[in-house]
């Protein structure tokens, strides 16, 4: 995906997916070999089936708030907050209510 047109600019990430209605939105702000950067928005119901992913991932909740399952313990994210979810440990989200997410993957 060619990003260029977000490049040198002030952005304000919440606006970089809108929610739909019965939804998950997705936009990859950045993609190279080393990592992601994406930015997500839930709405009320939705979520990501447990997984798990081989490199550390980190949620940035930018509005709302976000159930996170990593390892069978639930955590409230809330906006402004951020949560690590480990390499190689099962994780899961979801939107008890509507949120926006920026999702970092670095990888090893």
């Amino acid at each position: 995906m060619d990003n260029k047109e977000l490049l040198a600019k002030t952005l304000e990430m919440k606006e970089m997916a809108e929610y739909q209605d019965g939804a998950v939105v997705s936009r990859e702000i950045l993609k190279k070999e080393t990592g992601t950067v994406t930015v997500f928005a839930f709405d009320r119901g939705q979520g990501l089936s447990e997984h798990t992913a081989p490199f550390d991932a980190m949620v940035c909740i930018l509005d709302g708030k976000a159930e996170v399952v990593i390892s069978g313990t639930s955590y409230e994210v809330k906006e402004g907050e951020m949560i690590i979810m480990p390499a190689n440990e099962p994780h899961a989200l979801k939107a008890n209510e509507k949120f926006k997410m920026m999702l970092v993957m670095i990888r090893k």
